[in-house]
């Protein structure tokens, strides 16, 4: 499952000549204009606000603005809005929760190019991917910023040595993550 686009926004991408469903960038220039209001879409007194502010009036222009689209350019705080944004964006109308596959998808998109380390971007959509929990077929919003958090505070496995599940504030699915993690380099040895 990928992440579902408004029609008008994937025209824009083919005019950008950039892969709708894959460039990260889309969502940057979505947060950045402002789609708030509804899951998967951005309304028009949104789109008109945010092209306003951003001094976007020509196809031309949103090109000049896709270097600066890249995710490298934000600060933690700055990011952490916006990796809180991908989550809220791509949830299916009311519901709180996003399919375990789009959270693969999206953390893979997200979370690619130096944020966090890839050994722990891998591990983590290893693991979401392999576990047999259904508890976990759905991520929270709270799961979802966790694992971002997790990712700055022990972002290796020698950081991991010092984990204490039982003084751990962190949701239950970090834990787990963190007892396949255990098995993983136990298995390796």
């Amino acid at each position: 499952s990928k992440t579902s686009l408004p029609p008008g926004i994937c025209k824009l991408c083919e005019q950008l000549d950039i892969d709708a469903l894959e460039d990260v960038r889309v969502l940057v220039l979505l947060w950045k204009l402002g789609a708030n209001k509804k899951p998967a879409e951005i309304q028009k007194e949104e789109w008109m606000a945010g092209c306003h502010k951003l001094k976007l009036d020509s196809v031309d222009k949103f090109k000049k603005l896709l270097p600066s689209l890249d995710t490298g350019f934000m600060d933690r705080e700055e990011f952490g809005d916006f990796y809180k944004f991908c989550f809220q964006f791509n949830r299916a109308g009311t519901h709180k929760t996003l399919e375990k596959d789009l959270v693969v998808a999206l953390l893979r998109m997200v979370l690619t190019g130096g944020r966090i380390t890839s050994g722990r971007l891998d591990t983590f959509c290893e693991f979401l991917e392999s576990t047999k929990d259904t508890s976990y077929s759905k991520i929270t919003l709270d799961q979802w910023r966790s694992f971002l958090d997790f990712s700055y505070e022990y972002p290796d496995a020698k950081a991991l040595e010092g984990y204490d599940e039982g003084m751990s504030a962190w949701p239950v699915l970090i834990d787990e993550y963190v007892e396949f993690m255990e098995k993983s380099v136990k298995k390796a040895k």
